[in-house]
């Protein structure tokens, strides 16, 4: 028997915790950078509007169809980098990644207005988020398969929950930055300057994100992999494509349902609502608050989540994956409705009522995703599958959540459409959850039991023994 510290025994994979916790943070931060400018872009949207764009009556549909292209090319992004990283390794696609995206997000603090340069103004936003769109494609998945194939079985629902803690810490540390400074900077200054710090603060985000992933080695079921490959290299990009669209094609279209409900209302709470709640409502009949206190609740909200999801992510080790995302997609279906008409009430506590109900149906997802979806994939298309699946989703039907509802309530005055919309995203995910296999307390697809402990190591091995 192989008594290590960390390797293996009996063929239970044993990771140290200190090695899990530096895998924890090095993929957190990443994500902190990827959301950090989300919060950024959707909290400025008016900033952004005035500055890019010609003033005109389409000039918001602009602004929200720019933050949409990124979406189209995520796809690309996967096709990419996903593949990439099941040849070549998670660390190095990982570290190439979250640079490419903090580096975009500096860029568009660096492009001159639409007053100074015309039509380059929003040629060369539109080319900023290509660039954070196709690295992006590439950044969520790694950064969920890196995380998932370091955790012990046990535990892979709480360490993966980290990883949307870094999404809700990077979208409420932007929301806040972009709250808080016009309330320090006069409007002029923030008008003309102002708003562009906090792009900035995404390239030093980026190079501490590169810092903690270098430092790692390649993850134990990666490494399996390698020593298993007579090329010591992982799967072939063509095989590996292959594989995807064949023999997974089912599993391929099952991670795509649950993405469509956990990023729908995702991209409607945290990119659709501040516009809904400060100026779509007053223009079509109902009553909106001011775009301070509505920052503020949905900060508030965010701020919540981040001390929620990992209570959630351990609670599913406890209970499954299943049920905490049973009750997030029937609450969607149960509450789309009351929840939108409770922002159209106009005053704060209906308000915020209304955030904090979309906002807990959405980590019902945010908890148990990242401890999920790899679980579905085996380690050698893993990276590639969940990529590319989970972007194709994320840009066909969450990515596109502002823009289709900004366009449908503009050209039907039907306040409702977002509660319609979340009802949708509801059903997928229950008809989904009918076919989706329970995965907590057991091991990835295709790989060897892991464990946090050497203990822990040999009371799963004696269990496997034992079963035989």
């Amino acid at each position: 028997m192989d008594d290590t510290a960390e390797g293996a025994v009996d063929g239970v994979t044993v990771t140290d915790p200190a090695t899990m916790r530096r895998a924890v943070a090095a993929a957190a931060v990443g994500n902190i950078t990827e959301w950090f400018d989300f919060g950024v872009y959707g909290y400025l949207a008016t900033t952004i509007e005035a500055e890019f764009f010609p003033p005109g009556p389409l000039s918001q549909v602009a602004v929200f169809a720019t933050f949409a292209i990124a979406f189209f090319f995520r796809p690309l992004g996967g096709l990419f980098f996903g593949p990439l990283g099941d040849r070549i390794g998670r660390t190095k696609v990982l570290s190439i990644t979250v640079i490419l995206m903090a580096l975009g997000t500096f860029l568009i603090g660096l492009i001159p207005s639409y007053a100074s340069i015309g039509l380059a103004a929003p040629i060369l936003l539109v080319a900023a988020r290509v660039l954070q769109g196709f690295s992006t494609g590439g950044e969520y998945a790694g950064a969920m398969t890196f995380i998932a194939e370091y955790a012990p079985d046990r535990r892979r629902g709480y360490f993966g929950s980290f990883l949307e803690l870094g999404t809700f810490v990077g979208y409420a540390l932007g929301a806040t930055i972009a709250s808080v400074l016009p309330l320090v900077l006069s409007a002029e200054s923030m008008s003309s300057w102002g708003w562009r710090i906090p792009f900035f603060v995404a390239l030093p985000l980026g190079i501490v994100g590169v810092y903690l992933r270098v430092k790692l080695e390649e993850t134990p079921a990666f490494q399996t992999l390698l020593s298993e490959s007579e090329e010591r290299e992982g799967t072939q990009v063509k095989d590996g494509l292959k594989l995807i669209f064949t023999k997974y094609l089912p599993t391929f279209v099952m991670v795509g349902g649950v993405v469509v409900a956990w990023n729908v209302t995702n991209y409607m709470l945290t990119s659709y609502m501040p516009t809904y709640l400060e100026t779509t409502v007053d223009q079509h009949g109902g009553t909106s608050i001011d775009s301070t206190t509505s920052s503020w609740l949905q900060i508030a909200v965010l701020w919540l989540a981040v001390f929620i999801i990992p209570l959630l992510g351990r609670l599913s080790d406890r209970t499954g994956r299943k049920p905490i995302m049973w009750v997030g997609a029937g609450g969607l279906i149960v509450l789309g409705i009351p929840m939108i008409l409770l922002m159209q009430d106009g005053s704060v506590p209906a308000v915020f009522l209304g955030l904090l109900v979309m906002g807990l149906l959405l980590i019902c997802f945010s908890a148990t995703g990242p401890s999920t979806l790899p679980a579905l994939f085996p380690t050698q298309i893993r990276y590639g599958g969940l990529s590319i699946a989970f972007n194709i989703f994320v840009s066909a039907f969450a990515g596109t959540v502002s823009l289709v509802m900004s366009a449908l309530v503009l050209s039907t005055g039907d306040l409702l459409w977002p509660g319609y919309y979340l009802i949708a995203a509801g059903v997928i995910g229950v008809v989904t959850l009918l076919f989706l296999p329970e995965t907590a307390n057991r091991p990835l697809r295709d790989s060897q039991p892991s464990a946090g402990s050497v203990d822990e190591a040999r009371e799963i091995a004696a269990t496997m023994h034992a079963a035989r």
